[in-house]
């Protein structure tokens, strides 16, 4: 057992043929590259529920694609991703759902490793991270587009 569990709190996420075990490998590519420790849960929730967890947890009262919860001991934490956000943000980036979540399930198992993106010194060494870990599953660099 890879300790990895994935929650599906909204069906729209098993509509999506396949996807299940696609985030379970971007899950698993990034553990591995991370050398991250522990068993963790991917939480595939809808927009409502990203909103609350955002404003409980961050205090901003919107929903928002992933968000990380660290752990402690042997269980390295929870990520959260909301269904509709996903959706909205790979059709605005001409992406598809299924590389789209996997970025974002990549993502937050860089932050239960302890990556973050928040200052620009940072974020130059997780995003080079995603994107080797992305490509390894064949899926394009999702910051190209946004380069100058």
């Amino acid at each position: 057992m890879s300790g990895i569990t994935l929650l599906v709190e909204d069906p729209k996420w098993r509509s999506h043929r396949g996807l299940m075990a696609r985030l379970t490998m971007a899950a698993e590519a990034a553990r591995r590259s991370t050398r991250l420790k522990g068993g963790f849960t991917v939480l595939l929730a809808g927009d409502k529920k990203l909103r609350a967890l955002n404003h409980d947890f961050r205090g901003k009262d919107k929903p928002t694609n992933v968000l990380s919860f660290p752990g402690a001991d042997s269980y390295a934490g929870d990520i959260a991703i909301a269904y509709g956000v996903t959706r909205k943000e790979a059709k605005a980036a001409a992406k598809t759902f299924a590389d789209h979540a996997a970025h974002l399930v990549v993502h937050g198992v860089l932050h239960l490793a302890g990556y973050d993106h928040e200052r620009p010194k940072d974020a130059k060494v997780m995003e080079p991270l995603e994107v080797k870990i992305l490509k390894r599953l064949g899926i394009a660099d999702p910051y190209a587009a946004a380069q100058p």
